[in-house]
C-alpha cells in the first residue's frame, strides 16, 4: 500500500491473515477491464497510463538491503531447484525429457552469455503486470488497480518492460503494439539513461523463458502452456 500514488494505483488493503499453509489479504474491490486482455486500440490508449505507472515504479525508494545478493546472482539462483522449495523437484521433471533438458540448457548458457550486460540495480518490480493483476478503466486512459504484489522484487526497471515483450504473443493486443519501440522513445524523451538496452531486454527475455519453462513443468496440467512457452525459449535461442 505504501507504493500507491495517482500513477500507481494501489488497492488498500483491508485485512491480513494466515491461511492454508500461507497467507490471505483483502483488499478494496476494483473494477475495470484487464490490461492484457485490451484490444490493439484499447492498449494504445492506456499505453501513457501504463509508462506513468512504470516511471512511478521506478521511482520508488528500495529498502536499504532489499536482498542478500547482487542482481544477476539473484536471477542465476531463481534458476537453481533448491530443495525444500516451494516448486522444489521441477528440474528433475525437465530431465526426464531430453528436449526440455536440451532447451533449458540452452536457454540458462543464452542467459548467462548477457547477463554481464545488466547493472546491479534495486528498483521496485512488480514481476507480474499481464496476469489479470492490472486493471484499466472503461475509458482506457487510466490504470484502476494494480494487485498481487506476491512477486515483488528489486531490480533492474528494464525486467519489467521484457515482461510485456516476452508475453506479447500470447495477447493480440499486446502483440500489435510496439511496446519495445514505445518504450524506448518514451525513456529518450524523459532523459531515463538505459545503456545495452537490447542486450538486457534479451537477458530478462531469456530468464523469463528459462524461469517459466522450470515453472510449467513443476505444475500438473499445463502441457499446453509448457509447449508454448518451450517454442517462444526456442524463437528466443
Amino acid at each position: 500500500m505504501a507504493f500507491a500514488g495517482p500513477d500507481l494505483p494501489v488497492p488498500r488493503v483491508l485485512e491480513i491473515g494466515d491461511a492454508v499453509e500461507g497467507a490471505y489479504a483483502i483488499s478494496e474491490r476494483h473494477f475495470g477491464g484487464f490490461l492484457e486482455a485490451l484490444d490493439a486500440e484499447g492498449f494504445q490508449r492506456a499505453l501513457p497510463a501504463l509508462l506513468r505507472a512504470l516511471d512511478a515504479m521506478r521511482a520508488l525508494p528500495a529498502p536499504h538491503d532489499p536482498r542478500d545478493a547482487p542482481w544477476g546472482e539473484w536471477l542465476h539462483e531463481l534458476l537453481i531447484d533448491h530443495p525444500g522449495g516451494r516448486v522444489s523437484g521441477w528440474r528433475h521433471n525437465i530431465a526426464a525429457s531430453p528436449e526440455l533438458n536440451a532447451l533449458f540448457v540452452a536457454g540458462q548458457s543464452a542467459f548467462e552469455d548477457v547477463l554481464d550486460a545488466c547493472p546491479d540495480l534495486q528498483h521496485v518490480l512488480h514481476l507480474d503486470l499481464i496476469n489479470r493483476n492490472v486493471l484499466v478503466t472503461h475509458d482506457r486512459t487510466r490504470l484502476e488497480a494494480v494487485f498481487d504484489w506476491g512477486c515483488l522484487a528489486y531490480g533492474d526497471f528494464l525486467y519489467e518492460v521484457a515482461w510485456f515483450t516476452f508475453w506479447a504473443p500470447w495477447h493480440p493486443g499486446l502483440a500489435a503494439t510496439d511496446i519495445r519501440g514505445t518504450v524506448l522513445d518514451h525513456y529518450a524523451t524523459t532523459r531515463v539513461a538505459v545503456e545495452n538496452f537490447d542486450e538486457r531486454i534479451r537477458c530478462y527475455e531469456l530468464h523469463i523463458g528459462v524461469h517459466h519453462l522450470a515453472y510449467n513443468t513443476f505444475v500438473p496440467g499445463r502441457e499446453k502452456d509448457l509447449a508454448a512457452i518451450a517454442a517462444r525459449l526456442r524463437d528466443l535461442i
